[in-house]
């Protein structure tokens, strides 16, 4: 590992509480709410791949970095350029550029993302420093040079002189290798993680208490730390190794990876196949296979376990979910499933729109076929062949193969009753549509109340029309075009400026629910509208298409990898389960009375980001009484208060509370996953009737 966020400090102290306030604190003045990057990459296109606390990046085979995982402080944001080598910190990254120096983004509270000028060979991201090797064998270190609860001085940014091979930063320490091949350590060494033993080794990593090294012959050597066993390697013969947080992992002789260590995340078991590079992690570990693809496992909170890889040829983003044509011609979704629109079905197709609540594509033999949401007919087509199709906030549109249009569902505003004439393209949006002419004049349709049916004149040769992403009173209802001579045009509500495009020319326009998007001549994205959840900040690269959806957008890069930003980009990856990321009450607890069974059982499920039940997962959750409203003195919880879940829930059978009181809650935890608290509730004493006889 190159890394990490030393969490064995955390069974003495808060590093966020206490010793490293500074990197921990989001900038209260962060005008952009950040959402984890959300990145799709090709198989094939994977050079290397960095695991850190919570988030991680990969080197792409152009040169270019793409991270995923929480975004904080703009961790998971590279910048552009060529790198030759990627190194995922605590919360910074660092890269080796091709023309060896070093550049470093995400939270630098103590110079941990300011390099020094100079030439490099190699870089490598600790938990608050970083270090790297020089082209004259000599090292250099910036950033924290502190460790422990009392803030003391270790030195791990303070290297020792003499000529090395290669060096790691672990949490509060750094270790490197000699060129005789023995190994230095240096900074904090409470648990001996800075005294390496003898002999010779061939590659060195330090992680957060402990540090391995893969001696010369084949066998792993660990020190430091032991608590988890993440200092006990197995043995056998490896090739190459990483240390993480508090588990350590390997890659043996025959492309296998052995993991040891801390695993409540699953970051200690890794699945089956070759890979050719591991890297651990915080609480999750990344690999590069054999077969060119990435594969992630352990916590997934911030997405940092969500493996990256597939390969697209048009993309659609929607109200919280996306659809992918992949380069088979098969459909994938992600995001939000509400109605199931995010569950495409099989078959091979030409083109996929995904609307508010439901998704439409259009088959190879030119019919369509809808999925989600159908309460208004958006989901049951039309027979016939279409060369286009528009999915919008609960209607559809599609472009017959005769240039006239059909839509159907939803026409409360008339947006589903297009004119006559023939048409090239259609766009359906909230409640209103718009389609181009022959001739390249645009006509629109449906509900006008901010003029978004009535466009410029002129000529176009593309045109998008917004507000099929959410309801709301404003925001909801503009259009955009692109003119013949390439810069924009824009109508409709501009409450947040998303009607007022930038000057220049563009390739490709997208208008979103609050925000919209453009594709540059150079490939690079534009937007322009709503922020708060950075779904108007695109990341650098260069794109093929861009996709404005709810408050998120997606753009397609030129290797067919997919880049998205904003609210809810990461909920889920493509072809692989949804991750839980937190506890959610099904059934809420009822009023009951003391020492009485409350009925029905209280149910609690896991849920991923995008609010689906998670029904992969099995941890164990606990209750407690969160605000204790015993009227005499406080009330005590009784029964079964630690649960496995079963298909992602957890049912409480037999609790009960021994003290009549008002007002209750209860509150659910779980190992990785955000808890939560009930509604409040009662526990009564019963009434009883009078006695026979008193007046």
């Amino acid at each position: 590992m190159d890394l990490k966020n030393p969490t064995s400090w955390s069974r003495v102290l808060s590093l966020c509480g206490l010793v490293l306030p500074i990197a921990c604190q989001s900038n209260p003045t962060e005008p952009v709410r950040r959402q984890p990057a959300f990145v799709l990459l090709a198989p094939g296109t994977v050079a290397q791949v960095s695991a850190g606390a919570r988030h991680s990046c990969a080197l792409r085979t152009d040169g270019s970095v793409a991270c995923w995982g929480a975004d904080g402080h703009g961790a998971a944001t590279p910048p552009t350029g060529a790198f030759t080598q990627v190194s995922v910190g605590g919360s910074h990254t660092c890269g080796l550029k091709t023309d060896s120096t070093v550049a470093c983004w995400g939270a630098d509270g103590y110079g941990a993302a300011t390099p020094p000028t100079g030439a490099f060979t190699q870089v490598s991201a600790g938990g608050f420093h970083t270090c790297g090797l020089k082209t004259d064998g000599t090292l250099a270190c910036w950033g924290s040079n502190y460790s422990g609860p009392d803030n003391h001085y270790s030195g791990q940014a303070t290297p020792p002189a003499g000529a090395f091979t290669q060096v790691s930063a672990g949490g509060f320490h750094t270790c490197g290798l000699k060129t005789d091949g023995t190994v230095a350590c240096w900074g904090d060494d409470y648990y001996g993680q800075a005294t390496p033993p003898a002999g010779t080794f061939a590659q060195v990593s330090a992680g957060g208490s402990h540090t391995c090294g893969l001696k010369t012959d084949g066998t792993v050597g660990c020190w430091g730390d032991d608590y988890y066993g993440q200092a006990t390697p197995p043995t056998g013969a490896f090739t190459q190794m990483s240390a993480g947080d508090s588990h350590s992992c390997a890659l043996r002789t025959d492309g296998t990876v052995a993991c040891w260590g801390y695993n409540v995340s699953g970051q200690a078991t890794p699945p089956a196949g070759a890979f050719t590079e591991v890297s651990a992690g915080d609480r999750h570990t990344c690999g590069l296979k054999t077969d060119g693809t990435l594969a992630c496992w352990g916590d997934n909170t911030y997405g940092q376990a969500a493996a990256p890889t597939n390969t697209f040829t048009e993309l659609s983003a929607g109200n919280q979910h996306t659809c992918g044509l992949k380069s088979d011609a098969t459909l994938t979704c992600w995001g939000a499933d509400w109605y199931g629109k995010a569950t495409p079905p099989a078959g091979a197709f030409t083109r996929v729109s995904a609307g508010g609540s439901h998704s439409c594509a259009l088959k190879t033999d030119g019919t369509v076929a809808c999925w989600g949401n159908n309460y208004y007919g958006q989901a049951t087509p039309p027979a016939g062949a279409f060369t286009q199709l528009s999915a919008g906030e609960t209607h559809t549109c599609g472009l017959k193969t005769d240039g006239t249009i059909a839509c159907w569902g939803d026409n409360r505003s008339g947006q589903a009753t297009p004119p006559a004439g023939a048409f090239t393209l259609v766009s359906a949006g909230g409640s209103d549509t718009c389609g181009l002419k022959t001739d390249g004049t645009v006509a629109c349709w449906g509900d006008n109340y901010y003029g978004q049916a009535t466009p410029p004149a002129g000529a176009f040769t593309q045109v998008s029309v917004g507000g099929a992403g959410g309801a709301g009173p404003a925001g909801t209802s503009h259009s955009c075009g692109l003119k013949t001579d390439r810069t924009v045009a824009c109508w409709g509500d501009n409450f947040y400026g998303q009607a007022t495009p930038p000057a220049g020319t563009l390739t490709q326009v997208t208008a979103g629910y609050r925000h919209t998007c453009g594709l540059k001549t150079d490939g690079t994205v534009a937007c322009w509208g709503y922020n708060y959840y950075g779904q108007a900040t695109p990341p650098a690269g260069a794109f093929t298409q861009v996709s404005a959806g709810g408050d998120f957008t997606c753009a397609l890069e030129r290797d067919g990898s997919v880049a998205c930003w904003g609210e809810l980009a990461i909920a889920q990856t493509p072809d692989q389960p949804a991750a839980a990321t937190q506890l959610v009450f099904m059934v809420q607890p009822s009023n009951t009375l003391p020492l009485f069974t409350i009925q029905p059982p209280v149910d609690v499920g896991a849920v991923d980001a995008a609010g689906n039940t998670v029904t992969s997962f099995t941890g164990l959750v606990t209750i407690a009484i969160g605000k204790n409203g015993g009227l005499l003195m406080p009330g005590t919880l009784s029964g079964t208060k630690t649960v496995a879940a079963v298909n992602g829930a957890a049912t409480f059978s037999d609790l009960s509370i021994n003290q009549p009181g008002i007002g209750y809650t209860l509150v659910v935890t779980s190992p990785s996953l955000t808890g939560t608290a009930s509604a409040s509730f009662n526990v009564l004493t019963p009434s009883r009737p009078p006695l026979s006889g008193l007046p």
